[in-house]
């Protein structure tokens, strides 16, 4: 199964998209047909983090409390009854970089930059996923300054598992996901139970919900909603501009 991110102009994740990825996902335990996922986008770049706009026009707390929902959604990633592949591109933000630090096997293109802008838009979120891309130290500088982590460098730690050029990102994905594919479905998914089991999968959901409630409290102060307008109102640093290594 290919699922392909094509919400322009910049792929930024409304809360419903969050929910409908959540819910395919978490179908497939009922799907022996699909063996592999693929995930990749169309556009400038893989996801723009979530919709913040959506977030500020709702009313009273509906907003944040619909996005960390979703936000939450993105273990649904790490707890697929199959390999899960994200093929990434451009620029992958915020909630992006949750659903693509919970999948199994990472490809990029060359400079692609995964950014933790949590910290500008007053949230707290992003560190369980943030670790299983890079290590302890380098994420604490990632998401306290929000600057981009390039997929190079992901490489060098082995969280990504190569970089192909753009334009030939979404073949290599098919190739692996055929090569997945192709080996005994109900080993694989007794394999992805079993590796879930020793890197402590099932602890996720509990660490993120502690992580959230340092989001809400930025909520409730108002903190949260300004990072947010001054994000909408671009006085905050843009993360989809490409930069240098």
């Amino acid at each position: 199964m290919t699922l392909v991110i094509n919400r322009p102009p910049v792929n930024a994740f409304s809360i419903g998209l969050l929910a409908e990825l959540k819910a395919i996902l978490d179908s497939l335990t009922e799907r022996p047909d699909v063996h592999v996922v693929v995930i990749r986008a169309e556009g400038r770049g893989f996801c723009a983090g979530g919709d913040v706009k959506e977030v500020e026009e709702l009313e009273g707390f509906q907003g944040i409390l619909g996005q960390t929902a979703g936000s939450t959604g993105s273990i649904a990633v790490a707890r697929c009854a199959v390999p899960v592949i994200c093929a990434v591109h451009g620029y992958c933000i915020g909630v992006g970089v949750l659903i693509v630090g919970l999948a199994d096997i990472i490809l990029a293109a060359p400079q692609t930059r995964f950014v933790l802008a949590e910290i500008d838009n007053g949230a707290t979120a992003g560190g369980v996923q943030a670790l299983k891309l890079m290590p302890e130290k380098r994420a604490r500088l990632a998401m306290m300054t929000a600057q981009p982590v390039y997929a190079e460098e992901l490489l060098s730690y082995g969280t990504i598992a190569s970089i192909a050029p753009a334009e030939e990102l979404a073949a290599a994905a098919s190739a692996l996901a055929e090569t997945i594919a192709a080996k005994h479905p109900q080993s694989m998914r007794r394999l992805k139970k079993s590796l879930n089991g020793v890197t402590g999968v099932e602890e996720l959901e509990t660490r993120y919900r502690s992580e959230i409630s340092y989001t809400y409290e930025l909520n409730l102060m108002g903190i949260a909603s300004e990072g947010r307008s001054s994000f909408i109102e671009g006085t905050r640093g843009s993360y989809m501009k490409a930069g240098k290594t």
